[in-house]
Parts: structure tokens; C-alpha cells; sequence
């Protein structure tokens, strides 16, 4: 489906009550220095596959009525200008980015362009901070609730083909065991 330049889809999202509660359940949607961690390891991990010298960003995303970035890693260049810096919060309207679209429809999503992408290629965050490439995966719990993604953007396409699809499929699987034990610790 064609959606017209300039026209922004956030997709309606159901279960955004239902994800609330398994959210809070959980105790989570704070800032958490264990997923920040997380998220500079996943964008380590990334930048390790596409070969380059500068790690792209990464998130742990929990979503509702807007983004909140549980787990941040936003990297700085040496020796760039702090003016050019990406200046990232913790939350995100549900229009910012492409999360939203991973949860709703529960799969991974790999943009190695997103200007190649009609839907995708007028989303605020590639004009405001110039982001060009996206891989995302839901986050799953045991109940079967989506409490958001992992993902990975950067400001250069990347090729990330199987191999970028493989690498973030497993790290969230395995953030969901991170999350299962604290789940079970909580008792």
C-alpha cells in the first residue's frame, strides 16, 4: 500500500491498554542502566557487522501512548562539533521512528534505506536527525504481550540483510530472558 509523501501512519494499536498493565507489572519503563548497557552492546554488536568505526544508536523501547527509551546508547564521533550531536530523550512521540510499527505488527522489521520506503521515508526522525537506516524487533513476554523492541538506527544506509535481521532477533530474545528473570526475582 502507497501512503503519499509527507503523510504519517502511526498504526492503530490496540493493545496499548493490555501492554500498559504487563508494563507496569513488570516495573518497567524507566531508565535502566542494565539496558542502557544492553543497548550499547547491541549497537557494538551492530557496528561490528556493518564494519564501520562509528557504532550506530540503540534503543530498548517500551511502547504505549508514546515511546519511552528504556535503554539508550547514542554514540558522539571523536572529535566532532557537540553542536552536531543527535540529541536524543527518553521519550518519543509514537510518530518519531519505526517501533511502533514492529510492535503492532509483531515482527521484525530491517530498512536498509528508509528512503526507500515510501511509508517510511517521511517520518520526522529522518529530517530532524537524519536517520537513514532501522532494524527492530518485538519484544515478547511469556504472556504474549509485546512490551516494545530493540533496535538499531544509524544515520547511514546499511546493508543489513539476514545476517542484521539474525543479530537482532536473537538479542532481543535474549533481553526477554533478562526480563523473565527479573520477572521471576520479583516473585
Amino acid at each position: 500500500m502507497y501512503e503519499p509523501s509527507g503523510h504519517l501512519l502511526t498504526p492503530v494499536d490496540p493493545d496499548v491498554p493490555e501492554r500498559a498493565v504487563r508494563l507496569r507489572e513488570l516495573r518497567l519503563g524507566g531508565p535502566d542502566a542494565e539496558f542502557d548497557a544492553f543497548a550499547r552492546d547491541l549497537a557494538e554488536a551492530a557496528r561490528h557487522l556493518a564494519g564501520t568505526d562509528l557504532p550506530p544508536f540503540a534503543m530498548v523501547n517500551f511502547v504505549t501512548d508514546r515511546q519511552y527509551l528504556g535503554g539508550l546508547y547514542a554514540p558522539q564521533a571523536p572529535g566532532a562539533d557537540p553542536a552536531d550531536a543527535v540529541e536524543l530523550g527518553r521519550e518519543v512521540p509514537l510518530d518519531h521512528g519505526y517501533c511502533p510499527h514492529v510492535v503492532v505488527r509483531r515482527k521484525a522489521l530491517v530498512l536498509d534505506d528508509v528512503c526507500d520506503y515510501p511509508r517510511f521515508a517521511g517520518n520526522p526522525v529522518v529530517d530532524k536527525l537524519g536517520i537513514r537506516t532501522y532494524v527492530g524487533a518485538p519484544l515478547i513476554d511469556r504472556t504474549g504481550t509485546v512490551l516494545g523492541t530493540i533496535c538499531v538506527i544509524d544515520r547511514e544506509p546499511r546493508p543489513w540483510g539476514h545476517a542484521g535481521l539474525d543479530l537482532i532477533k536473537a538479542r532481543a530474545a535474549d533481553l526477554m530472558q533478562v526480563i523473565r528473570r527479573r520477572e521471576e526475582r520479583q516473585g
